[in-house]
């Protein structure tokens, strides 16, 4: 077990004599392997002690730059501001600049700008774009790690990724969908704000693939284009239902479920299965009323605690860790997370 500490410093923090961790570091037997378990318990926390004195009274300020619904930003500032304390002996201040939708240009600016102005480190969720990529570059090369959020830039210089594997998600979507229709005849709504948003992408091409192997004869039609926001989607939506009446389930990759909701209800009409992402308001409502049957959802907050640690880390304030995708659960009306039940 390599560690910086001497043996004195071991012994002082299990309480035994350095001759006991002596025979234990360099296996000389002789030792019980109760023993042997606490000084190696010694070590574990010298080295968490040594983070905490590492960190312990630095700032670190964190711009998060978001271009999505208001839904989703607002429940991506309360879950950082939730964690917060989580972080400490580190302190985290943050700068929020959210765009519901914008050019590619004025995000572009906006990093841009915080590259000029300096910070410690910037999580990003954008579409994956070249000029996205190379303003990436930029703030990488002025000593800015950047970290996406949800949707990621795999062709940029971010440091990490935070968020859930995306085909996986699709595929599960996929599966529950063939699950929960059977037989049943049918065509499968699938929405997407935007195509270029890598994450989207990615969960419908899991989606499709999954779909194609359990049930290749379903028809999916796509609507796009609405970024997620109630009032554009309603209208797309409404148009595919009275162009194809026999559309009667939904997978929602982008959002806006309450106008999908509401564009079904116009026409006299329910899909039979409805399967979204995040639990936000308006998702956790929906649920709850039945008017969709799944979310499959991720915890926000550990994503945002995850972000942090990892801008932390690119400041050698913490010790490098490999990053593994977000879970994905599946939540229904009646496994709700206990935050969720109690803040609804």
């Amino acid at each position: 077990m390599g560690h910086p500490y001497t043996v004195r410093e071991i012994a002082r923090q299990a309480g035994l004599s350095q001759a006991t961790v002596d025979r234990v570091l360099n296996h000389r037997g002789g030792v019980r392997e109760s023993t042997a378990r606490e000084v190696h318990q010694a070590i574990r926390d010298l080295d968490r002690q040594r983070t905490q004195v590492r960190i312990g009274g630095r700032t670190f300020m964190i711009d998060i730059v978001m271009q999505t619904p208001a839904r989703f930003s607002t429940a991506v500032r309360d879950a950082l501001e939730a964690e917060l304390p989580s972080l400490h002996p580190a302190v985290v201040r943050s700068r929020f600049h959210f765009r519901e939708t914008c050019p590619p240009a004025e995000l572009v600016r906006v990093l841009d700008r915080i590259a000029r102005r300096g910070t410690q480190g910037v999580i990003l969720k954008a579409p994956d774009l070249p000029e996205i990529t190379d303003a990436v570059g930029r703030l990488v090369a002025a000593g800015i790690p950047v970290v996406t959020l949800v949707t990621d830039l795999p062709g940029s210089a971010r440091r990490a990724y935070v968020g859930i594997d995306n085909r996986a998600a699709g595929a599960t979507a996929a599966y529950l969908l063939d699950q929960w229709l059977g037989d049943r005849p049918g065509h499968v709504l699938v929405t997407i704000s935007r195509g270029f948003f890598r994450g989207e992408e990615e969960r419908e091409m899991g989606f499709r693939g999954t779909l194609r192997m359990t049930c290749p004869d379903r028809t999916v039609v796509e609507v796009t284009d609405s970024d997620g926001l109630d009032a554009t989607q309603r209208d797309l939506v409404l148009a595919a239902l009275e162009q194809d009446p026999d559309i009667n389930a939904v997978y929602s990759i982008g959002g806006g479920n309450a106008a999908t909701v509401e564009a079904f209800a116009a026409l006299g009409r329910a899909p039979a299965v409805f399967i979204a992402h995040d639990l936000d308001q308006d998702n956790t409502r929906l649920l709850r009323e039945r008017r969709i049957s799944a979310v499959l959802h991720h915890d926000l907050r550990q994503d945002m605690r995850h972000a942090c640690q990892s801008v932390m880390r690119a400041h050698g304030a913490l010790p490098e860790e490999p990053l593994p995708p977000s879970p994905i659960q599946v939540v229904t009306p009646f496994n709700l997370p206990p935050r969720v039940v109690t803040e609804g």
